[in-house]
């Protein structure tokens, strides 16, 4: 049982990274955008079996929740491809950082969400998509707590926080 889990984050499969941060800002007036392109993945999995992928993501907070935005820049087989074909955009998943990483995925798969994709950064960060949609529609992302994740997300809180809005978007390294 998973009861007291948080939503954290809602994220957004889009076409263009730099396209997408600039329709939001504009409807929501959220900033700044932390945005990482081409992120280096050390280990990736597709219902289990190993691949490679390419992504790149921007990240905002709006309010509790951060919003994400991913763009796969390849089209191999993913939780992303699951969603949306190259060329669609829309809601991919909701998020969850739970005390206990193993039994929260192990939660999903007993009720019979599988695992679509696995991945970890070069940084150490990873994630585990649930594939959820036959109950919700969307994926549910699952990280295991680490303290690379939590600083991503402080980070981009911080940033919120403390927006001068003279920057909308902050770079950093993909491989961090």
């Amino acid at each position: 049982m998973i009861a007291g889990q948080s939503i954290i984050q809602n994220a957004y499969v889009v076409n263009d990274i730099d396209q997408a941060i600039e329709r939001w800002h504009q409807m929501w007036g959220t900033g700044p955008f932390i945005v990482r392109r081409h992120i280096v993945m050390e280990q990736v999995w597709y219902r289990g079996t190993p691949t490679t992928l390419d992504i790149s993501a921007a990240f905002v907070q709006a309010g509790p929740v951060q919003i994400e935005f991913i763009c796969q820049h390849d089209a191999v087989p993913s939780a992303f491809r699951d969603c949306f074909a190259p060329g669609q955009e829309g809601l991919h998943h909701t998020a969850l950082m739970p005390v206990d990483y193993a039994a929260t995925v192990a939660h999903f798969v007993a009720l019979g969400y599988p695992v679509a994709t696995e991945l970890r950064t070069r940084s150490g960060r990873g994630a585990s998509f649930m594939d959820t949609r036959p109950l919700l529609g969307h994926m549910v992302e699952i990280y295991p707590t680490s303290d690379g994740i939590k600083a991503l997300y402080e980070m981009v809180a911080r940033e919120a926080a403390n927006w001068d809005r003279r920057i909308l978007k902050i770079e950093l390294d993909p491989a961090k």
